[in-house]
């Protein structure tokens, strides 16, 4: 992970002088037995750096717990109130436009974690300053993109998305045996209900035995040019 987390230093960021952040936030949940609690910190931070890279921009470290209160029940599952994700990211904001900085890029590498719409809502009532990363169209087109076999439905958590963008970038992260893992759940009316166990008894619902490496690099140059027109429109005079 330390590859993932900028190595940066005030005088570095002080002559670059970016305009914009991009805040990776991930969860601290299950992912079954072979991809570590970790899984969505890892990916999140696998696209901010990717999108930092390629254009110039100011890379945070990353939020590591947030709201898993879906997997609650399994082990090793640790959750932050919605209020408390809300209260950190719009602090972190606010310290950014104190230091000069003022447009924001939140990559959200979680699907639990509702309450960062309403943060970037709130905040660019004044005026679009913060955008939340991948939205449903960005994530649409990079499946399109690196050519994924599964649907946006059937691959929600842990599944050939998820595998391919960790092969690609962190392929320790994944034990083997994940290809054994596949579960199918495409229909999950009552999952704030019932929470993930509901609907699995593995912890993955989508096909992780799809997953490769190529597809993971694919999916990151896709998201790298779909987030340029969030960029443009944060940083619009």
């Amino acid at each position: 992970m330390d590859d993932l987390i900028t190595q940066a230093t005030s005088g570095d960021e002080h002559r670059r002088g970016p305009a914009v952040a991009v805040l990776p936030v991930g969860s601290f949940e299950q992912h079954g037995d072979h991809l570590p609690l970790i899984t969505d910190t890892a990916i999140a931070c696998l696209i901010a750096k990717q999108i930092a890279d390629d254009h110039g921009l100011f890379l945070l470290p990353p939020i590591t717990v947030s709201c898993s209160h879906e997997h609650a029940p399994m082990a090793g599952t640790v959750s932050i109130s919605a209020a408390t994700l809300y209260a950190v990211v719009n602090d972190i904001w606010r310290s950014l436009q104190a230091s000069g900085v003022p447009g924001l890029v939140i990559v959200n590498g979680h699907g639990g974690n509702y309450v960062l719409s309403n943060v970037a809502q709130e905040i660019n009532v004044n005026g679009p300053r913060v955008a939340l990363f991948p939205v449903h169209e960005d994530r649409a087109q990079a499946r399109a993109d690196a050519g994924l076999e599964s649907s946006g439905a059937d691959d929600m958590h842990g599944g050939e998305f998820e595998v391919s963008l960790l092969l690609h970038g962190a392929p320790h992260l994944v034990r083997e045996g994940i290809e054994q893992d596949d579960h199918s759940a495409p229909s999950r009316p009552h999952l704030l209900t019932m929470g993930m166990a509901g609907y699995t008894t593995n912890g993955i619902i989508g096909q992780p035995s799809l997953a490769t490496a190529a597809k993971g690099k694919a999916l990151l140059e896709s998201f790298s040019e779909s987030v340029r027109a969030h960029i443009a429109v944060i940083t619009k005079d």
